[in-house]
């Protein structure tokens, strides 16, 4: 397989490809579902595209707990189905498909009672490891339990009166935004035409049938039409709106729930480990996140902006008093970094409360032509995009004279996937080789695995590229070049806040580094001055509003300070 780069031409390109001949089917949405949908159908052989209104992974799929994980509270739903699909995927993604994205972490479970408590979790966690080892794909050590004392020489921060022994199991984490942009290169290795700020403004039907999209070309303004003999609606929690285009009423509906994250640093909060709480309403997580802590998350119904929502004063001071109920030094407003709020989409109908709502996912074909996926949770993407292809392929069936094969995808490594444990092995040659220090190296090659050449290719003609971001010190300018040749991004905002994470990752919340990662994506996408300094402007105006939303004390209000900036090319 080569690497195909998402560069401004392979856009072109696609555009161009996708305008020109009927498509075996087209994929509307680039979240993780949408890009896992492409590539398995493009791993089958179909002709393929994604088209993307933003970003990749702009909505949900950059906004998560950056777990993948087998959900310990569904097997106290007794939803073992669910949970045992999980952790199948997160030891295909530990083992085999991401292994340079997708990493081992460890968290405690805090006990607070004795004897009863350390049996009942303890049944647990261990038919969670037992279920992973079933699947013949674990990844991930053995549980343990741990006395009070073993528990807070792990994690010091914990107070002593908030425990009385631990658990000590492991999950997995992600970057979501890098993985999901991953998923999308692959996609496009294996032939599928990929375009991101891309909308679709209407379904084309003929009669009762769906045979493709009018697109509008946010970045030229032009419209253009994409024929398909199948169309996979793959919009999260725009899925009813997508749906609505069709002139026909959905088989299922979404319904959205809002989750806030919170980012410290690390040395806030001394700790070896992760923690996972219990509250009155869900679980609370502690999450080592490199040189930080993510604390998440919250589950609120939220019937407003889907695009932006927005963290309220309220949502945040929720987090700090449950997490600091076990802290020793508790945390105030002014040890958070950053803050970030996602929408889950999920099934509705079943459940008043949206944490009880269904992480199930559904697929239905409410028209012919046209095939929806909906609900689920990050982990399961590629079940879910298997799911979705298998649908459209059945309504593809009366249209080919061959068989359409199954889905492979189960045994098809991202790009950056091969060779990473050989490199990750050899990495001091590597420090040598490129004059980094083996931090640096095995920085990038956690980011990009055996990408990380390319990546670094473009330093051999410029050695400052191989220092770090002007106010983002914990990445390199390279990235940030890299971002825009490579990697779709078109816009500042693409790179703060998903190539890398300065957006939640640094007091200022990536503004210190906003001018020189302008400049260097600039000279690769021909940027005037003028154009440059306003995403320079745009960004900054996003951050204010961001700050704004997160000192009001409800969402109405959130959203309506949030909504003060606009998006630097208007979706319309």
């Amino acid at each position: 397989m080569r690497a195909i780069a998402l560069s401004p031409q392979f856009r072109e390109d696609s555009i161009k490809a996708m305008s020109e001949q009927e498509l075996d089917i087209l994929v509307i949405g680039g979240g993780v579902v949408g890009t896992g949908s492409a590539l398995d159908a493009a791993t089958r052989g179909l002709s393929v595209g994604l088209v993307e209104a933003r970003d990749f992974a702009s909505g949900t799929s950059s906004r998560s707990s950056k777990l993948i994980h087998g959900g310990l509270r569904y097997l106290e739903m007794l939803d073992f189905r669910l949970v045992a699909e999980a952790l199948t995927e997160r030891g295909l993604l530990l083992q085999k498909i991401a292994p340079h994205l997708v990493h081992p972490v460890a968290f405690l479970y805090p006990l607070q009672h004795r004897v009863w408590e350390r049996a009942y979790a303890g049944t647990g966690v261990a038919m969670y490891d037992a279920m992973s080892r079933l699947s013949g794909k674990a990844g991930v050590p053995l549980h343990k339990h741990l006395t009070r004392t073993g528990a807070r020489k792990q994690f010091p921060s914990l107070r002593k009166d908030a425990l009385t022994g631990a658990l000590r199991y492991y999950d997995a984490q992600v970057d979501d935004a890098r993985h999901t942009m991953f998923v999308a290169r692959t996609a496009a290795a294996y032939g599928a035409h990929v375009v991101s700020r891309a909308r679709v403004v209407n379904l084309v039907k003929e009669g009762e049938r769906v045979t493709g999209a009018v697109m509008h070309d946010l970045e030229s303004g032009r419209e253009f039409t994409v024929r398909a003999k199948q169309v996979v609606n793959a919009t999260g929690v725009w899925t009813d709106e997508t749906q609505s285009m069709a002139g026909s009423r959905g088989q299922f509906h979404v319904r959205a729930s809002k989750g806030i994250h919170l980012v410290v640093p690390k040395d806030r909060i001394r700790g070896d480990v992760g923690l996972i709480l219990r509250t009155e309403k869900s679980v609370l997580f502690v999450i080592p996140w490199g040189a930080h802590w993510i604390i998440g998350t919250t589950d609120t119904d939220w019937d407003l902006d889907k695009a932006h929502p927005a963290a309220s004063e309220s949502d945040i001071e929720y987090l700090l008093e449950h997490v600091n109920s076990v802290l020793e030094t508790p945390l105030t407003k002014d040890d958070v970094q950053g803050v970030y709020a996602g929408l889950r989409p999920l099934l509705a109908g079943e459940s008043e409360a949206t944490s009880k709502l269904s992480r199930e996912h559904a697929v239905g074909h409410p028209a012919p032509g046209l095939v929806v996926i909906a609900g689920g949770k990050y982990t399961t993407y590629r079940v879910m995009a298997k799911d979705a292809v298998d649908e459209a392929v059945f309504g593809l069936n009366a249209q080919f004279d061959r068989a359409i094969p199954a889905s492979t995808t189960q045994n098809v490594p991202l790009l950056g996937a091969e060779g990473y444990p050989a490199l990750m092995n050899g990495r001091n040659a590597l420090a040598e080789q490129y004059g980094l220090h083996e931090v640096w190296i095995e920085h990038l090659l956690k980011r990009y695995g055996s990408l990380i050449h390319e990546v670094l290719e473009a330093t051999k003609d410029d050695p400052s590229l191989k220092e770090p971001l002007s106010g983002g010190s914990d990445y390199l300018r390279a990235e940030v070049v890299y971002a825009a040749t490579h990697e779709g991004a078109r816009h500042l905002d693409d790179v703060l806040a998903r190539r890398t994470r300065l957006s939640i990752e640094t007091f200022d919340r990536g503004t210190g580094a906003c001018e020189e990662a302008a400049e260097l994506m600039g000279k690769v996408l021909g940027w005037s001055d003028e154009q440059r300094d306003n995403e320079i402007d745009h960004y900054r105006k996003r951050v204010e509003a961001e700050l704004e939303s997160q000192r009001m004390p409800d969402d109405a209000t959130a959203d309506a300070a949030r909504m003060g900036a606009s998006d630097v090319v208007p979706i319309s």
